[in-house]
């Protein structure tokens, strides 16, 4: 087979697949200063076989939960594509959603772990498929008869800065406010938990063709013990469920730093899902 990498319109990315490999990714992180570049592999016929989206930073050339391989390739074939990528650039670090190994490409970090969260299934699978505590906790806030709402995209701001305390306060690395300020608001979706005219918990998503994100959340004491964060991700996966999204990136999976937050994505039904390993890719 003859195939090769060729530049790509930047406004023509993946219309599926994770957040990092998005439109909504790149105009975000353009707004921000970063360069943004995308290319298409593509077959000596003119069949694309795969489209990745990389961030420019000095000489590297980062891939981050990339390329989206638009139809199946063995591991082999996306080995050599990754080592004719690396032609192209100066020098390539790639974070895949598939393990990449092989000669020529040399492992950096031990591969992460994320939590996937099928949404075709209907409703009621899907609520069957919870883990039994999750699930009883769920139905234990609903009988409080928490009332969650989509929220307005002025709610954006508030969410941002009690995001940015809390991270400030536990000691956390996340994307910087003005990231998720210039995510485009037709992709953003908002939800909050208001009680006597007091917002106590929020949660954004960013929708990304099939795929949504789970991008920021906060709840303040009241909202943790009436159990409002899972009735407000039951309401959000269904609704996202509803626009057509068949998967939700929980995000990070961490058991052993963050052990709570591991559970309470796993506890939805999410798959434990491993990335490959960051890596050095070298041409060839």
């Amino acid at each position: 087979m003859k195939w090769y990498w060729q530049v790509f319109d930047p406004a023509s990315v993946p219309v599926s697949g994770a957040f990092q490999q998005s439109a909504a990714y790149a105009m975000a992180a353009q707004a921000t200063g970063a360069q943004m570049d995308v290319a298409n592999l593509v077959e000596a016929g003119g069949q694309s076989l795969a489209q990745v989206q990389t961030l420019r930073r000095g000489p590297l050339q980062v891939v981050l939960r990339g390329p989206v391989w638009t139809v199946p390739l063995d591991v082999a074939t996306r080995h050599r594509a990754l080592r004719k990528l690396a032609r192209t650039t100066r020098a390539l670090i790639v974070l895949p959603e598939q393990s990449a190994a092989g000669l020529g490409i040399i492992p950096l970090m031990t591969p992460r772990h994320v939590a996937l969260w099928d949404l075709s299934p209907e409703p009621a699978d899907l609520r069957a498929a919870m883990a039994g505590k999750w699930r009883n906790a769920l139905r234990a806030a609903e009988r409080r008869q928490l009332k969650v709402t989509l929220a307005p995209p002025r709610a954006l701001h508030d969410l941002v800065e009690a995001g940015a305390r809390q991270r400030a306060s536990r000691h956390y690395v996340a994307l910087p406010p003005r990231f998720t300020r210039a995510i485009p608001q037709n992709a953003l979706r908002l939800w909050h938990w208001r009680q006597a005219g007091c917002r106590h918990a929020s949660m954004c998503f960013v929708r990304h063709g099939s795929w949504a994100t789970y991008h920021l959340g906060h709840a303040d004491l009241i909202a943790r013990e009436s159990g409002a964060h899972r009735v407000m991700l039951w309401h959000a996966a269904l609704a996202l469920r509803a626009e057509g999204v068949t998967t939700l990136d929980l995000g990070d999976v961490n058991s052993e730093d963050a052990p709570g937050l591991a559970r309470f994505k796993l506890g939805t039904g999410a798959a434990l899902h491993r990335l490959g390993a960051t890596s050095l890719v070298l041409p060839g």
